[in-house]
């Protein structure tokens, strides 16, 4: 296992990346702090996060995961150990949202002080803010990269076009140029992500940590029938989504690599992604060390042509929608 340039950030991670959207949202401190050492202890070094996660539960406001990772940071003196991305723009509250650089300039502050660190090695935007100048954006990104607060920016959900524009806005100004992309992208979500975006990572050589790298759980091939839908809160989305002819082809397909391979169908789709070009590190969460277990597997297999053959072949988008 080696590592991966982010891009031209000038950082390097191992390829895979734990998803912090569970922290504080589906496992406690206690175990989150269990996860992280038991992760890094494993080798890896690449933590995700956002100021928003996990808003969406009850009784949370915003900035759950980056005080645990926080408090672990702190616990645990792993720091130096750690590549941890966080991500801005995302409404915390109807005030708290988007890319101008006030408001960026303050929500990085609060960013800093949960996690208990001086800097983040990689601040993304986590949604495109077409309100506001991209120049405005990259502008503020450029103060707090010469504060020292922020050493490489990062994209997440922008299309092919509007990242395109950045780097082009970037490269005439002289301002950052975003050094990675956060896309949805996995064997089953494939057609946007390799028509639209992945020729421009390509091009400009920007490194991609790939979210929904399991497709919601679907890959892992735990869902299966409409029985299994009760299984977790995304159940009825992973049935709306992939409950159809060609995602139950790719279950399939994985099942076949996984009895071939002696592994799992989460480790044969994430040992996919990470075969794909300019991939960096999908990113995946885990709520137990047995998870956990499978994920750091897919980094240590290599799958056989005649496997990624197969994988291709079943996931094929050009004649049936992604």
């Amino acid at each position: 296992m080696e590592k991966r340039n982010l891009g031209n950030s000038g950082l390097a991670v191992y390829p895979l990346c734990f998803g912090g959207n569970v922290f504080g949202w589906t496992i406690d401190q206690a175990q989150s702090f269990t996860l992280l050492d038991a992760f890094v202890d494993a080798g890896f070094n690449f933590v995700d996060t956002a100021d928003v996660y996990s808003v969406w539960k009850p009784g949370n406001e915003g900035g759950e995961s980056e005080k645990i990772i926080g408090e672990w940071l702190k616990q645990s003196g792993k720091r130096d150990k750690v590549v941890i991305a966080t991500k801005v723009g995302m409404a915390l509250s109807p005030e708290k949202k988007g890319l101008a650089a006030k408001y960026m300039m303050q929500a990085v502050e609060d960013s800093l002080s949960r996690l208990q660190t001086d800097y983040i090695d990689l601040y993304q935007s986590h949604t495109d803010d077409e309100t506001v100048p991209l120049e405005e954006t990259l502008g503020a990104y450029q103060k707090l990269i010469e504060q020292g607060k922020v050493r490489a920016i990062g994209a997440s959900n922008y299309s092919g076009a509007r990242l395109a524009e950045a780097i082009r806005v970037a490269k005439e100004t002289g301002l950052p140029v975003y050094q990675s992309l956060q896309p949805e992208y996995n064997l089953y979500d494939r057609a946007r992500f390799e028509t639209e975006l992945a020729p421009v990572c390509l091009k400009e050589g920007i490194g991609v940590i790939s979210y929904y790298s399991l497709a919601r759980g679907f890959l892992s091939g735990k869902y299966r029938t409409e029985q299994d839908i009760g299984k977790s809160t995304r159940g009825e989305s992973v049935k709306n989504n992939y409950f159809n002819e060609r995602g139950f082809r790719i279950l399939n397909a994985l099942d076949a690599v996984a009895a071939q391979t002696s592994s799992t169908q989460a480790q044969v789709a994430l040992a996919w992604l990470m075969t794909r070009p300019g991939m960096t590190a999908p990113i995946a969460s885990a709520t137990t060390l047995e998870q956990l277990d499978d994920l750091i597997k897919s980094a240590h297999l290599t799958l056989s042509e005649d496997a990624l053959d197969k994988l291709e072949q079943a996931s094929a988008f050009m004649s049936d929608a992604a």
